[in-house]
């Protein structure tokens, strides 16, 4: 059985932030998230979480995650001392793989690489050849190319400076060896810490042989410890699965200006714009269209569907062929049937429009049920709150509403109601008949236009 313990106990100095370093983000997701995502596709086991500092956050974010075992270091004393925390509960005879929560985007093959060459006489090393190692632990080897040591940047000669191979901390280990080693670690260095790497040298003056793998790509074991980094591995990430969209047909205008923060299953002849966002579930049809800069989350789109620049879709049901925008907003439990139009700054929320119903411009549509053929003119607005409660507007098949109306909700409008433009309607109004609701126009002709004084 293989045991995981993920290192999450650090404060993130560098990030300058009061969030734990391991809540920081990559595509909406915290960075200690990704790796737990990726732990449980190689074991049943809980996975072990040291937290410190911010361990009530850390604990608090990730709660809704299960099979996760949260161990607290109240002292942050070294990589070495963390693991220490977890010793009771690795049973004496299982592989422990020792990850980190700040280290995102390891992969599962990688990691199977490495757990496959450990046994009760043998380790497995995570390493990486890189072209400026300054700040990582230098992987010192033999004569006979063994490794035999890992020396921390710090405590590292001259010489020893020069290498390349350098430590990625990951590492996996069979418990039985973590319980002899682990307690007789020193905290003798510059640093006052009990350094993991340490056990390396163990290993080897117990004829235990050190096996090292290589990442399947050198990002993989990139960290995090400021906003640059975190801004490298965002790019990364987003290119990744940009990259797989690329492969399934979709059609990305720009690459690089996308991004993913959460899951997105896509039709054929999908086509994206610029700077678009998409989080949580969302699912595209065939044949639709995304205009540049649109954040869309947990929403459907259904195929042959046009969704215009610069609109925010949170929680709707788009259905076939229907226009959206630009510059639109659809808050949660909006559905459009088919055909059905959203014009330039509109909002809706809560509110079901019928087949070929229209909204072209400027107006707000809450807590409201259309018809079909309906047709809602600029300005129009459905007053669908009294200061305490919500209120349903009701409206039916083939509604003229005129512009600049106000709908005083509750209310219903019958089937082929006509509403006179600048109304305010609080009355329902029964099928087939116009309302009007407006002061009469008056004129006077004996007035003056002001004239500008002058001094």
């Amino acid at each position: 059985m293989l045991n995981i313990v993920i290192l999450a106990a650090g404060k993130g100095t560098r990030m300058k932030s009061a969030l734990p370093k391991v809540l920081q983000t990559i595509a909406g997701k915290s960075l200690v998230a990704h790796v737990i995502k990726t732990a449980k596709t190689l074991t049943d086991n809980p996975i072990n979480i040291i937290v410190g500092h911010g361990a009530d956050q850390v604990k608090e974010t990730l709660a809704p995650i299960d099979r996760l075992n949260f161990i607290k270091q109240r002292e942050q004393l070294g990589t070495g001392h963390a693991v220490q925390q977890a010793l009771p509960y690795f049973p004496k005879d299982e592989v422990v793989l020792i990850l980190y929560g700040d280290v995102p985007l390891i992969s599962k093959e990688t990691l199977l690489s490495l757990t496959a060459v450990v046994n009760k006489n043998s380790l497995g090393l995570l390493t990486v050849n890189v072209a400026d190692p300054t700040g990582y632990g230098r992987i010192i080897r033999d004569v006979n190319n063994q490794v035999i040591s890992i020396v921390e940047q710090k405590d590292a000669r001259n010489a020893e400076l020069m290498v390349k191979e350098v430590n990625t901390g990951v590492m996996a280990v069979n418990s039985a060896h973590l319980h002899d080693w682990l307690p007789a670690l020193s905290n003798t260095n510059s640093q006052r810490e009990y350094y993991l790497t340490d056990i390396i040298a163990m290993a080897k003056a117990r004829n235990v042989c050190i096996n090292t793998r290589q990442p399947v790509q050198e990002w993989e074991v990139l960290g995090v410890n400021d906003r640059r980094q975190q801004a490298q591995l965002e790019r990364i990430y987003q290119l990744r699965l940009a990259d797989q969209l690329l492969v399934e047909g979709v059609t990305l205008l720009d690459p690089s200006r996308f991004d993913l923060r959460g899951k997105l299953v896509v039709g054929t002849d999908v086509i994206i714009d610029v700077n678009c966002i998409f989080k949580g579930n969302v699912t595209i049809g065939d044949n639709v269209s995304i205009g540049a800069n649109c954040i869309i989350g947990n929403t459907t789109i259904a195929s042959g569907s046009v969704i215009n620049d610069n609109c925010i879709l949170e929680g709707a049901m788009i259905k076939h062929r229907c226009t959206i925008g630009p510059f639109a907003r659809l808050r949660p439990n909006t559905v459009l049937e088919d055909n059905a139009k959203i014009g330039n700054f509109v909002e809706t929320k809560n509110s079901h429009v019928g087949k070929g119903s229209k909204i072209n411009h400027l107006s707000y549509v809450g807590d409201a049920t259309l018809g079909e053929g309906v047709n809602i003119g600029a300005g129009t607005i459905t007053c669908n709150y009294d200061g305490i409660n919500k209120h349903l507007t009701v409206i039916g098949n083939d509604v003229f509403v005129g512009s600049n109306t106000a709908l005083v909700a509750p209310v219903t409008l019958a089937d082929g109601v006509t509403i006179g433009a600048g109304s305010t309607i609080n009355k329902s109004v029964e099928k087939d008949t116009l309302a009007l609701a407006r002061a009469p126009q008056k004129t006077h002709k004996e007035w003056s236009r002001p004239e500008k004084i002058i001094k």
